[in-house]
Protein backbone atom coordinates (compact mmCIF):
# COMPACT_ATOMS: atom_id res chain seq x y z
CA UNK A 1 0.00 0.00 0.00
CA UNK A 2 1.48 3.10 -0.81
CA UNK A 3 2.57 5.63 1.96
CA UNK A 4 0.10 9.04 2.28
CA UNK A 5 1.41 12.08 2.01
CA UNK A 6 0.75 12.76 5.64
CA UNK A 7 3.33 9.89 6.46
CA UNK A 8 5.65 11.01 4.08
CA UNK A 9 5.70 14.33 5.39
CA UNK A 10 6.58 12.62 8.75
CA UNK A 11 9.10 10.82 8.00
CA UNK A 12 11.16 12.71 4.96
CA UNK A 13 10.25 16.35 5.69
CA UNK A 14 9.53 16.38 9.86
CA UNK A 15 12.11 19.09 9.79
CA UNK A 16 9.01 21.57 9.04
CA UNK A 17 6.91 20.64 11.79
CA UNK A 18 9.52 20.21 14.64
CA UNK A 19 11.21 23.72 13.50
CA UNK A 20 7.90 25.39 13.53
CA UNK A 21 7.82 26.14 9.31
CA UNK A 22 5.04 26.90 7.07
CA UNK A 23 6.92 26.50 3.85
CA UNK A 24 4.65 27.69 0.84
CA UNK A 25 7.38 28.29 -1.68
CA UNK A 26 8.01 25.43 -3.93
CA UNK A 27 7.99 27.30 -7.00
CA UNK A 28 11.36 29.23 -5.27
CA UNK A 29 12.50 25.69 -4.30
CA UNK A 30 11.22 21.83 -3.44
CA UNK A 31 12.28 20.69 -0.27
CA UNK A 32 15.28 18.07 0.66
CA UNK A 33 13.77 14.61 1.59
CA UNK A 34 16.12 13.37 4.66
CA UNK A 35 16.61 10.27 2.88
CA UNK A 36 18.31 11.86 -0.42
CA UNK A 37 20.71 13.82 1.92
CA UNK A 38 21.62 10.96 4.17
CA UNK A 39 21.98 8.84 1.27
CA UNK A 40 24.09 11.18 -1.01
CA UNK A 41 26.44 11.88 2.00
CA UNK A 42 26.87 7.99 2.96
CA UNK A 43 27.61 7.85 -1.10
CA UNK A 44 30.35 10.52 -1.35
CA UNK A 45 31.96 9.63 2.14
CA UNK A 46 31.83 5.85 0.87
CA UNK A 47 33.70 5.93 -2.47
CA UNK A 48 36.63 7.44 -4.48
CA UNK A 49 35.32 9.49 -7.09
CA UNK A 50 37.72 11.51 -9.20
CA UNK A 51 37.42 14.22 -12.31
CA UNK A 52 35.53 11.96 -14.79
CA UNK A 53 37.94 13.67 -18.03
CA UNK A 54 39.91 10.63 -17.07
CA UNK A 55 40.38 6.99 -17.34
CA UNK A 56 41.57 6.24 -13.57
CA UNK A 57 39.29 3.84 -11.19
CA UNK A 58 38.44 7.28 -9.69
CA UNK A 59 37.05 8.93 -12.53
CA UNK A 60 35.72 6.00 -14.03
CA UNK A 61 33.81 5.61 -11.29
CA UNK A 62 32.23 9.33 -11.61
CA UNK A 63 31.41 8.05 -15.75
CA UNK A 64 29.29 5.38 -14.79
CA UNK A 65 27.61 7.35 -12.26
CA UNK A 66 27.08 10.36 -14.48
CA UNK A 67 25.84 7.89 -17.32
CA UNK A 68 23.51 6.53 -15.60
CA UNK A 69 22.40 9.91 -14.22
CA UNK A 70 22.18 10.18 -17.84
CA UNK A 71 19.83 7.77 -18.11
CA UNK A 72 17.39 8.21 -15.04
CA UNK A 73 16.35 11.32 -16.74
CA UNK A 74 15.61 10.10 -20.21
CA UNK A 75 14.09 7.28 -18.72
CA UNK A 76 11.71 9.75 -16.11
CA UNK A 77 10.83 11.84 -19.54
CA UNK A 78 10.33 9.05 -21.46
CA UNK A 79 12.55 10.47 -24.36
CA UNK A 80 14.31 7.96 -26.70
CA UNK A 81 17.87 8.02 -26.16
CA UNK A 82 18.64 7.87 -29.92
CA UNK A 83 16.61 11.22 -30.35
CA UNK A 84 17.46 13.35 -26.93
CA UNK A 85 20.59 13.81 -25.10
CA UNK A 86 21.18 15.07 -21.68
CA UNK A 87 23.22 18.06 -20.69
CA UNK A 88 23.79 18.98 -16.93
CA UNK A 89 23.80 22.33 -15.82
CA UNK A 90 23.93 24.54 -13.12
CA UNK A 91 20.24 25.37 -13.26
CA UNK A 92 16.94 26.04 -15.87
CA UNK A 93 18.63 29.41 -16.56
CA UNK A 94 22.34 27.38 -17.45
CA UNK A 95 20.36 25.37 -19.93
CA UNK A 96 18.74 28.48 -21.47
CA UNK A 97 21.83 30.03 -21.84
CA UNK A 98 23.21 27.30 -23.61
CA UNK A 99 21.04 27.64 -26.41
CA UNK A 100 20.59 31.20 -26.16
CA UNK A 101 24.16 31.63 -27.27
CA UNK A 102 24.63 29.17 -29.67
CA UNK A 103 21.37 29.67 -31.48
CA UNK A 104 21.27 30.19 -35.72
CA UNK A 105 19.49 33.28 -35.23
CA UNK A 106 19.90 34.94 -38.44
CA UNK A 107 18.30 38.68 -40.06
CA UNK A 108 15.87 36.37 -41.61
CA UNK A 109 14.50 34.46 -38.34
CA UNK A 110 12.36 35.30 -35.42
CA UNK A 111 12.70 34.73 -31.68
CA UNK A 112 9.16 34.57 -30.46
CA UNK A 113 8.26 34.57 -26.81
CA UNK A 114 5.15 34.59 -24.57
CA UNK A 115 4.94 37.36 -22.61
CA UNK A 116 4.75 35.47 -19.35
CA UNK A 117 8.21 33.80 -19.00
CA UNK A 118 10.71 33.94 -16.55
CA UNK A 119 13.55 36.48 -17.08
CA UNK A 120 15.91 33.54 -18.10
CA UNK A 121 14.12 33.21 -20.78
CA UNK A 122 13.33 36.86 -22.09
CA UNK A 123 17.25 37.63 -21.79
CA UNK A 124 17.39 35.04 -25.06
CA UNK A 125 16.06 38.17 -26.81
CA UNK A 126 20.03 40.00 -26.41
CA UNK A 127 21.24 36.79 -28.54
CA UNK A 128 18.61 37.39 -31.21
CA UNK A 129 19.25 40.87 -31.71
CA UNK A 130 22.81 40.45 -31.38
CA UNK A 131 22.16 38.39 -34.31
CA UNK A 132 19.66 40.77 -36.33
CA UNK A 133 16.90 38.44 -35.29
CA UNK A 134 13.33 39.59 -35.36
CA UNK A 135 12.02 39.58 -31.63
CA UNK A 136 8.44 39.39 -30.88
CA UNK A 137 6.05 38.65 -27.53
CA UNK A 138 2.34 37.30 -27.99
CA UNK A 139 0.49 38.62 -25.32
CA UNK A 140 -1.75 37.31 -22.49
CA UNK A 141 -5.46 38.13 -22.41
CA UNK A 142 -8.41 37.27 -20.23
CA UNK A 143 -8.75 37.09 -16.23
CA UNK A 144 -6.70 33.56 -16.05
CA UNK A 145 -3.70 35.43 -18.11
CA UNK A 146 -3.20 32.80 -20.32
CA UNK A 147 -1.09 33.31 -23.80
CA UNK A 148 -3.36 34.61 -26.50
CA UNK A 149 -3.66 31.61 -28.76
CA UNK A 150 -4.95 33.31 -31.50
CA UNK A 151 -2.05 36.08 -31.31
CA UNK A 152 0.40 32.94 -31.30
CA UNK A 153 -0.85 31.21 -34.41
CA UNK A 154 -0.97 34.51 -36.54
CA UNK A 155 2.99 35.55 -35.19
CA UNK A 156 4.17 31.98 -35.89
CA UNK A 157 2.70 32.14 -39.65
CA UNK A 158 3.54 35.49 -40.17
CA UNK A 159 5.82 36.01 -42.88
CA UNK A 160 9.07 37.63 -42.81
CA UNK A 161 11.62 39.37 -45.27
CA UNK A 162 10.76 39.06 -48.54
CA UNK A 163 7.70 36.73 -48.01
CA UNK A 164 9.55 33.91 -46.43
CA UNK A 165 8.60 31.64 -44.00
CA UNK A 166 11.19 33.10 -41.58
CA UNK A 167 13.34 30.02 -39.87
CA UNK A 168 12.63 30.52 -35.88
CA UNK A 169 12.27 30.07 -31.97
CA UNK A 170 9.16 29.64 -30.12
CA UNK A 171 10.01 29.99 -26.32
CA UNK A 172 7.79 29.77 -23.56
CA UNK A 173 6.79 27.68 -20.27
CA UNK A 174 4.82 24.83 -19.31
CA UNK A 175 3.45 26.43 -16.51
CA UNK A 176 3.70 30.32 -15.46
CA UNK A 177 6.25 30.49 -12.20
CA UNK A 178 3.86 33.55 -11.62
CA UNK A 179 0.09 32.55 -12.38
CA UNK A 180 0.68 28.65 -12.03
CA UNK A 181 -0.98 28.83 -15.63
CA UNK A 182 0.03 25.56 -17.46
CA UNK A 183 0.07 27.09 -21.77
CA UNK A 184 -0.99 24.00 -23.92
CA UNK A 185 1.87 21.15 -25.17
CA UNK A 186 0.34 20.75 -28.20
CA UNK A 187 1.71 24.39 -29.48
CA UNK A 188 4.93 22.21 -30.12
CA UNK A 189 3.78 20.52 -33.44
CA UNK A 190 2.15 23.61 -33.96
CA UNK A 191 5.42 25.42 -34.38
CA UNK A 192 7.27 22.52 -35.59
CA UNK A 193 4.57 22.77 -38.72
CA UNK A 194 5.62 26.25 -39.26
CA UNK A 195 9.32 26.07 -39.38
CA UNK A 196 10.40 26.98 -35.85
CA UNK A 197 12.24 25.06 -33.25
CA UNK A 198 10.80 25.13 -29.81
CA UNK A 199 12.47 26.03 -26.33
CA UNK A 200 10.16 24.76 -23.35
CA UNK A 201 10.89 26.29 -20.01
CA UNK A 202 9.56 23.43 -18.18
CA UNK A 203 11.36 24.55 -14.45
CA UNK A 204 7.54 25.18 -12.88
CA UNK A 205 6.05 22.42 -14.84
CA UNK A 206 7.79 18.79 -13.91
CA UNK A 207 8.20 18.96 -10.04
CA UNK A 208 4.25 18.10 -9.73
CA UNK A 209 3.29 16.88 -13.45
CA UNK A 210 4.55 14.09 -15.86
CA UNK A 211 6.65 15.72 -19.07
CA UNK A 212 6.28 13.03 -21.68
CA UNK A 213 8.67 13.39 -24.30
CA UNK A 214 7.48 10.38 -26.36
CA UNK A 215 4.11 12.79 -26.97
CA UNK A 216 5.91 16.44 -27.40
CA UNK A 217 9.26 16.88 -28.78
CA UNK A 218 10.09 20.17 -27.73
CA UNK A 219 13.87 20.58 -29.27
CA UNK A 220 15.49 21.78 -25.76
CA UNK A 221 13.90 21.64 -22.37
CA UNK A 222 15.22 23.36 -19.16
CA UNK A 223 14.68 22.30 -15.97
CA UNK A 224 16.20 22.55 -12.61
CA UNK A 225 16.49 19.75 -10.63
CA UNK A 226 16.30 21.17 -6.75
CA UNK A 227 13.01 22.70 -7.54
CA UNK A 228 12.18 19.07 -8.23
CA UNK A 229 13.86 17.07 -5.80
CA UNK A 230 15.12 19.47 -3.21
CA UNK A 231 18.46 18.22 -3.40
CA UNK A 232 20.83 18.49 -5.07
CA UNK A 233 20.96 22.23 -5.78
CA UNK A 234 23.43 23.81 -8.23
CA UNK A 235 22.45 20.65 -10.59
CA UNK A 236 20.28 21.47 -13.97
CA UNK A 237 19.70 20.02 -17.34
CA UNK A 238 19.18 20.79 -21.02
CA UNK A 239 17.43 17.81 -22.37
CA UNK A 240 17.55 18.64 -26.08
CA UNK A 241 17.00 17.29 -29.15
CA UNK A 242 19.98 15.50 -31.23
CA UNK A 243 18.93 16.99 -34.26
CA UNK A 244 18.14 20.28 -32.84
CA UNK A 245 21.24 20.27 -30.91
CA UNK A 246 23.97 19.30 -33.89
CA UNK A 247 22.57 22.83 -35.36
CA UNK A 248 23.60 24.83 -32.46
CA UNK A 249 27.07 26.68 -32.70
CA UNK A 250 28.58 27.67 -29.71
CA UNK A 251 30.56 31.08 -29.51
CA UNK A 252 33.32 29.23 -27.82
CA UNK A 253 35.21 26.37 -26.19
CA UNK A 254 36.11 25.60 -22.45
CA UNK A 255 37.77 22.95 -20.44
CA UNK A 256 35.92 19.06 -20.95
CA UNK A 257 34.23 20.53 -24.70
CA UNK A 258 37.04 19.52 -27.25
CA UNK A 259 38.64 16.35 -28.13
CA UNK A 260 41.55 18.65 -29.17
CA UNK A 261 42.95 22.04 -29.43
CA UNK A 262 45.71 23.92 -30.12
CA UNK A 263 47.13 27.11 -28.59
CA UNK A 264 49.48 27.69 -30.98
CA UNK A 265 47.73 27.02 -34.12
CA UNK A 266 44.68 28.50 -32.90
CA UNK A 267 42.31 25.62 -33.60
CA UNK A 268 40.09 23.03 -31.76
CA UNK A 269 37.96 20.42 -32.25
CA UNK A 270 34.51 20.18 -30.15
CA UNK A 271 33.33 17.10 -28.68
CA UNK A 272 30.36 15.23 -29.56
CA UNK A 273 27.03 15.67 -28.25
CA UNK A 274 26.62 16.66 -24.51
CA UNK A 275 30.37 16.88 -23.93
CA UNK A 276 30.36 19.75 -26.27
CA UNK A 277 28.36 21.92 -23.59
CA UNK A 278 29.03 20.65 -20.69
CA UNK A 279 31.96 23.32 -19.94
CA UNK A 280 34.58 22.24 -17.32
CA UNK A 281 34.18 19.53 -14.68
CA UNK A 282 30.23 18.84 -14.07
CA UNK A 283 29.35 18.41 -10.88
CA UNK A 284 30.08 14.71 -10.86
CA UNK A 285 29.62 14.19 -6.63
CA UNK A 286 26.22 15.75 -7.01
CA UNK A 287 24.81 14.68 -10.38
CA UNK A 288 24.32 11.23 -9.29
CA UNK A 289 21.54 12.44 -6.48
CA UNK A 290 19.50 13.44 -9.48
CA UNK A 291 19.60 9.75 -10.52
CA UNK A 292 18.76 8.64 -6.41
CA UNK A 293 16.16 11.60 -6.23
CA UNK A 294 14.34 10.28 -9.67
CA UNK A 295 13.87 6.92 -8.45
CA UNK A 296 12.63 8.04 -5.16
CA UNK A 297 9.88 10.40 -6.83
CA UNK A 298 9.00 7.76 -9.24
CA UNK A 299 8.52 5.23 -6.22
CA UNK A 300 5.62 8.11 -5.35
CA UNK A 301 4.16 8.37 -8.64
CA UNK A 302 4.43 11.64 -10.49
CA UNK A 303 0.61 10.83 -10.84
CA UNK A 304 -0.23 11.15 -6.93
CA UNK A 305 1.62 14.53 -6.59
CA UNK A 306 0.31 15.68 -9.20
CA UNK A 307 -3.57 14.99 -7.22
CA UNK A 308 -1.61 15.77 -4.32
CA UNK A 309 -1.01 19.30 -5.00
CA UNK A 310 -4.17 19.50 -6.99
CA UNK A 311 -6.06 19.44 -4.26
CA UNK A 312 -4.43 21.26 -2.10
CA UNK A 313 -4.52 23.97 -4.99
CA UNK A 314 -7.97 23.92 -4.84
CA UNK A 315 -8.36 23.84 -0.85
CA UNK A 316 -6.35 26.97 -1.12
CA UNK A 317 -8.33 28.81 -4.01
CA UNK A 318 -11.48 28.07 -2.12
CA UNK A 319 -10.36 29.68 1.40
CA UNK A 320 -9.19 32.79 -0.60
CA UNK A 321 -12.81 33.38 -1.93
CA UNK A 322 -14.04 32.86 1.41
CA UNK A 323 -11.75 35.31 2.87
CA UNK A 324 -13.61 38.76 3.34
CA UNK A 325 -13.60 42.09 5.53
CA UNK A 326 -16.90 42.71 7.92
CA UNK A 327 -18.52 44.42 5.22
CA UNK A 328 -18.45 41.75 2.87
CA UNK A 329 -15.67 42.72 0.22
CA UNK A 330 -13.27 40.63 -0.83
CA UNK A 331 -9.57 40.45 1.58
CA UNK A 332 -7.66 38.52 -1.56
CA UNK A 333 -7.49 39.37 -5.56
CA UNK A 334 -6.30 36.23 -7.27
CA UNK A 335 -4.13 36.58 -10.46
CA UNK A 336 -4.90 33.87 -12.87
CA UNK A 337 -6.99 30.84 -12.90
CA UNK A 338 -9.26 31.25 -9.70
CA UNK A 339 -10.41 27.06 -10.97
CA UNK A 340 -8.11 24.05 -10.32
CA UNK A 341 -8.59 23.86 -14.22
CA UNK A 342 -5.36 23.46 -16.49
CA UNK A 343 -3.35 25.15 -13.15
CA UNK A 344 -0.60 24.29 -10.77
CA UNK A 345 0.17 24.79 -7.12
CA UNK A 346 1.41 28.50 -7.79
CA UNK A 347 -0.83 30.94 -6.38
CA UNK A 348 -0.06 34.64 -7.06
CA UNK A 349 -2.33 36.89 -5.30
CA UNK A 350 -2.43 40.57 -3.59
CA UNK A 351 -4.42 40.88 -0.24
CA UNK A 352 -6.73 44.23 0.44
CA UNK A 353 -7.46 46.16 3.30
CA UNK A 354 -10.56 47.12 4.40
CA UNK A 355 -9.93 50.16 1.94
CA UNK A 356 -10.33 48.31 -1.07
CA UNK A 357 -6.66 49.40 -1.70
CA UNK A 358 -3.41 46.60 -1.94
CA UNK A 359 -1.69 45.87 1.18
CA UNK A 360 1.94 46.38 0.25
CA UNK A 361 3.77 43.23 -0.04
CA UNK A 362 7.09 44.50 2.07
CA UNK A 363 4.05 44.25 5.22
CA UNK A 364 3.40 41.13 3.80
CA UNK A 365 6.79 40.06 3.70
CA UNK A 366 7.54 40.75 7.34
CA UNK A 367 4.04 39.62 8.81
CA UNK A 368 4.56 36.02 7.16
CA UNK A 369 8.22 36.21 8.72
CA UNK A 370 6.87 36.66 12.39
CA UNK A 371 4.54 33.91 11.94
CA UNK A 372 6.91 31.19 10.32
CA UNK A 373 5.28 31.50 7.09
CA UNK A 374 7.95 31.22 4.00
CA UNK A 375 5.95 32.79 0.83
CA UNK A 376 7.78 35.14 -1.99
CA UNK A 377 6.63 38.62 -3.24
CA UNK A 378 7.57 40.40 -5.92
CA UNK A 379 7.59 40.15 -9.43
CA UNK A 380 9.24 36.39 -9.57
CA UNK A 381 11.43 37.25 -12.72
CA UNK A 382 8.52 37.21 -14.72
CA UNK A 383 7.87 41.09 -15.28
CA UNK A 384 5.92 40.65 -18.58
CA UNK A 385 3.06 38.22 -16.11
CA UNK A 386 3.69 41.10 -13.93
CA UNK A 387 2.74 43.34 -16.35
CA UNK A 388 -0.23 41.75 -17.27
CA UNK A 389 -1.60 41.48 -14.38
CA UNK A 390 -1.39 44.85 -12.58
CA UNK A 391 -2.69 46.28 -16.76
CA UNK A 392 0.31 48.63 -17.23
CA UNK A 393 0.49 50.02 -20.91
CA UNK A 394 3.39 49.71 -23.01
CA UNK A 395 2.99 53.82 -23.15
CA UNK A 396 3.26 53.94 -19.40
CA UNK A 397 6.00 51.68 -19.07
CA UNK A 398 8.27 53.45 -21.84
CA UNK A 399 7.29 56.38 -20.00
CA UNK A 400 8.87 55.28 -16.64
CA UNK A 401 11.90 53.86 -18.77
CA UNK A 402 12.55 57.41 -19.60
CA UNK A 403 12.87 59.06 -16.28
CA UNK A 404 15.68 58.68 -14.24
CA UNK A 405 14.25 58.36 -10.48
CA UNK A 406 15.99 57.67 -7.27
CA UNK A 407 14.29 54.92 -5.82
CA UNK A 408 11.78 52.01 -6.73
CA UNK A 409 9.31 53.89 -4.90
CA UNK A 410 9.34 56.52 -6.93
CA UNK A 411 9.09 54.69 -10.17
CA UNK A 412 5.63 53.09 -8.63
CA UNK A 413 4.68 56.48 -8.48
CA UNK A 414 4.91 57.41 -12.09
CA UNK A 415 3.08 53.86 -13.25
CA UNK A 416 0.28 54.34 -10.75
CA UNK A 417 1.11 50.84 -8.51
CA UNK A 418 0.82 50.54 -4.89
CA UNK A 419 2.48 47.75 -4.57
CA UNK A 420 6.08 46.77 -5.92
CA UNK A 421 4.52 43.25 -7.08
CA UNK A 422 2.31 40.05 -5.54
CA UNK A 423 2.27 37.54 -3.34
CA UNK A 424 3.12 34.32 -4.21
CA UNK A 425 1.90 30.88 -2.71
CA UNK A 426 3.05 27.72 -4.22
CA UNK A 427 2.16 24.23 -2.78
CA UNK A 428 4.73 21.21 -3.34
CA UNK A 429 4.51 17.54 -2.23
CA UNK A 430 5.48 18.02 1.11
CA UNK A 431 2.54 20.34 1.44
CA UNK A 432 -0.31 19.74 3.99
CA UNK A 433 -4.10 20.99 4.45
CA UNK A 434 -2.32 22.68 7.25
CA UNK A 435 -0.40 24.43 6.12
CA UNK A 436 -3.34 26.31 3.30
CA UNK A 437 -5.63 26.83 7.07
CA UNK A 438 -2.50 28.03 8.69
CA UNK A 439 -1.93 30.75 5.75
CA UNK A 440 -5.18 31.43 5.61
CA UNK A 441 -5.58 32.12 9.15
CA UNK A 442 -2.83 34.31 9.24
CA UNK A 443 -4.67 36.29 6.55
CA UNK A 444 -8.02 36.56 8.17
CA UNK A 445 -6.85 37.23 11.80
CA UNK A 446 -3.78 39.73 10.36
CA UNK A 447 -5.56 41.73 7.94
CA UNK A 448 -9.76 41.32 8.45
CA UNK A 449 -10.76 45.42 8.85
CA UNK A 450 -7.35 46.48 8.85
CA UNK A 451 -5.57 49.54 6.20
CA UNK A 452 -1.93 48.91 7.12
CA UNK A 453 0.44 51.89 6.47
CA UNK A 454 3.94 51.64 4.67
CA UNK A 455 5.69 53.44 7.28
CA UNK A 456 8.96 52.06 8.72
CA UNK A 457 9.21 49.72 5.82
CA UNK A 458 13.09 49.52 4.17
CA UNK A 459 13.51 50.25 0.63
CA UNK A 460 12.08 47.69 -2.00
CA UNK A 461 14.29 45.72 -4.04
CA UNK A 462 14.23 44.53 -7.65
CA UNK A 463 13.38 41.44 -8.75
Amino acid sequence: MAESFAGLRAREFGYLDEGGHVYLDHTGTGLPPRSLVTASAERIAGGCYGNPHSESPASRASGELLAEARRAVLRHFNADPGEYAVIFTPNATGALRLVGEAYPFTPRGRLVMSLDNHNSVNGLREYARAKGATTAYVPVHGPDLRIDEERLTDTLTARGHGHRRPQGLLAYPAQSNFTGVQHPLEWIEQAHAHGYDVLLDAAAFVPTNTLDLSRFHPDFTAVSWYKVLGHPTGVGSLIARREALARLRRPWFSGGTIHAASAQAEWHVLADDEAAFEDGTVNFLSVPDVAAGLDWINGIGMDRVHTHVTRLTGLLLTGLRALRHSDGSPMVRVYGPDSIAARGGTVALNLLGADGGIVDERIVTRDSARRGVSLRTGCFCNPGAGEAAFSLSLRRLRAAARRELASMDAYLEVLGLPSAGAVRVSLGLASQPKDVETFLSFVAETYRDQVPRTAGLTARVGC
